[in-house]
């Protein structure tokens, strides 16, 4: 096979673009192991394009990825409405350049990600192609089937409800990382007061188990019942219990090991220096991507 075969031409630029296309998967999805899917399945697409007859390569994937996930969206707004509680996007550990990265790190970022769960799958579609990434609304319109005119609407119409509940300003990595450092020595501490002193009156804990592991199955809100709900939870009389700072889909979080085996991914949404949002995942089935960091990418 020469060197400049279909193929090879084609695994090139897929290969070139793929952090790009995984983190469109990823952002529309809110899951890495569906995001994966995705990008076999626009694999098997665009070596079946003739590259020739292809003016931007980079957009044409782009489209494929969009219309793939959205295939997928949709299969799991039906696999959602079964699953036993909260459902929690799968965490990433990524790389040191996601965090310096302020728009990339919001965009990831738990609390972003569940707003975004509240969008219909085309408003997310939309959404993610036009504030995240900066497409075009021509482009968007051949990715999704839709007019220019069409996606507009959808983008006003999604672009309004993202802002009524996305948070309220970006909180620097230093601030995050403080109010996190504070919940750690409360926690490990047994230190109620302490954990009150960090927590947002308004603070809302949700814990994903899939129905695999132990987790609340509604959320919890309000600083008192989530302070006396962490500090009950925690018996390190019984199962040692170790709390190991990592980054986390852009952020500094945790990774709680109990007797020296990961249990959950602890991510905390922080305004004002406190946590308004805590996010756990205990679902192993969303913890296989902690072990290696995730390139991700808006570009």
């Amino acid at each position: 096979m020469s060197d400049d075969s279909p193929v090879d031409r084609a695994t090139e630029t897929f290969v070139a673009h793929r952090n790009l296309l995984f983190t469109v998967a990823y952002e529309m999805l809110g899951s890495a192991a569906d995001a994966e899917d995705v990008l076999q399945e626009t694999w098997l697409r665009w070596v079946e394009v003739d590259l020739d007859q292809v003016r931007d390569q980079r957009a044409y994937l782009v489209r494929i990825t969009t219309r793939q996930a959205l295939n997928r969206l949709r299969t799991m707004s039906r696999r959602k409405e079964s699953y036993v509680g909260p459902w929690l996007p799968e965490p990433l550990l990524t790389t040191p350049d996601v965090a310096q990265d302020v728009e990339l790190a919001e965009s990831v970022s738990m609390a972003v990600l569940l707003v975004l769960e509240t969008l219909s799958p085309t408003e997310r579609a939309v959404f993610v192609l036009r504030e995240v990434f900066d497409v075009g609304y021509d482009e968007i319109a051949a990715a999704i089937d839709k007019t220019p005119a069409a996606v507009r609407q959808i983008a006003h119409r999604a672009r309004r409800h993202v802002d009524a509940r996305r948070p309220r300003a970006v909180v620097s990595q230093r601030r995050t990382r403080a109010a996190v450092e504070s919940f750690v020595r409360a926690l490990e501490d047994g230190d109620l007061q302490g954990l009150l002193d960090v927590l947002a009156p308004e603070v809302v804990y949700m814990g994903d188990g899939g129905g695999v592991k132990h987790a609340a199955l509604r959320p919890i809100v309000g600083a008192d019942k989530v302070a006396r709900f962490l500090a009950g939870g925690l018996d390190r009389n019984t199962i040692p219990i170790t709390l190991v700072p990592t980054m986390v889909n852009g952020s500094p979080a945790l990774a709680l090991h109990l007797d020296g085996e990961l249990d959950c991914i602890i991510t905390a949404h922080v305004e004002a220096g406190l946590i308004r949002g805590l996010y756990v995942v205990r679902n192993p089935e969303k913890l296989s991507r902690i072990t290696s960091e995730t390139p991700l990418t808006l570009r």
